[in-house]
């Protein structure tokens, strides 16, 4: 090699490294759908993706589509995100970039698990929490958060185990009514059937929502906190089919529920969180269709929830059974808009 051409490599190493990082920050970290005409035209969706286990960076995506493109409703979708590449990395437990966006968020849809964000992420999801706004969450997210190295944060209190008094038990048993317990079903051998509470089987949530079953197994409730009111309850299936016979020997246990968070400032927020929500759960039409009534219902449009709300899926949509480290590798945000 001549030393005219060595004199140059360093220069060209540069370059090689500015046109990566460059071509890297042209990847959008996040989704927008932008609403057709529909009942949710003029209201904001920020869906919000991260868990290791449970495909919530599939699901959320697909249930977006259906509300943006369906419903009417301007949809975002934020993932975890690895800075370095831009790439979707669910493992990635301290970054998901775009939560600004909740500040004109109309509804917040969860499902993450054990992240600790750095503050600066964390304070648009402080913000959103305490301004009364509705929330919906899914499956790992009563235990959304596991601050273990930065115990000192103003949002530790978050933590799924936090001893901080009036928060103990952190973000899922002071918001969402229940923290991490335990799998009452056996994970990965039992399924979920769900059972409609006929006491309230006229909820408009609950319209056109009859037949539910997904691989996930029933998580463990010990107390709901704040008045809840219980829409469905779950029996565990002894198998991973829809067919499969029940088990009665285990005790029911509430999978959906809708109660008023109280908040510290006087404000009051509507909440409904489902135990269930893996992405390959929302192969069932009547879970997706619970879904998008809640979503009607969170945002104060429960009078336009028709008998059967359309939940047909959108595109293709390959769901990966759940398990760590299952994750598809090698997606940016971008790759959902093909779909």
């Amino acid at each position: 090699m001549s030393k005219n051409i060595k004199q140059y490599i360093p220069l060209l190493m540069i370059l090689f490294v500015n046109l990566s990082i460059a071509h890297a920050q042209k990847k959008p970290q996040w989704l927008v759908y932008q609403g057709n005409e529909g009942p949710g035209k003029g209201k904001h969706i920020v869906f919000i993706s991260g868990d290791e286990e449970y495909r919530s960076e599939e699901g959320l995506p697909m249930l977006a589509k259906i509300l943006s493109q369906k419903h009417g409703f301007k949809c975002t979708v934020l993932f975890a995100i690895d800075s370095a590449t831009n790439m979707i990395n669910p493992e990635n437990q301290t970054n998901i970039p775009g939560l600004e966006q909740l500040r004109t968020a109309d509804l917040m849809v969860l499902l993450i698990r054990f992240r600790e964000l750095p503050d600066q992420q964390m304070k648009y999801f402080d913000e959103y929490t305490n301004s009364g706004k509705p929330v919906i969450a899914l499956r790992t997210s009563t235990h959304a958060f596991n601050y273990s190295r930065n115990k000192n944060s103003p949002y530790a209190k978050y933590s799924y185990n936090s001893k901080v008094p009036g928060w103990e038990g952190g973000y899922g048993k002071r918001v969402l009514g229940e923290t991490w317990i335990d799998h009452h079903g056996i994970h990965g051998k039992e399924g979920t059937r769900a059972l409609v509470n006929g006491l309230l089987k006229d909820h408009p949530i609950l319209r056109g929502v009859n037949d539910i079953w997904g691989p996930s197994d029933v998580y463990g409730i010990r107390t709901l906190s704040e008045n809840p009111q219980v829409l469905l309850f779950g029996q565990s299936s002894l198998g991973m089919t829809p067919n499969s016979a029940l088990s009665f020997t285990k005790s029911l246990m509430p999978i959906a529920w809708i109660k008023t968070h109280n908040l510290e400032n006087g404000k009051k927020a509507k909440i409904f969180t489902s135990t269930m929500g893996a992405s390959v759960d929302l192969l069932s039409e009547d879970l997706r269709r619970l879904v998008v009534n809640a979503s009607y219902w969170a945002v104060g449009l429960e009078n336009k929830i028709p008998e059967q709300n359309d939940v047909q899926i959108i595109g293709e949509y390959k769901a990966t059974m759940f398990g760590f480290g299952k994750y598809e590798k090698g997606l940016s945000p971008a790759n959902f808009l093909e779909k």
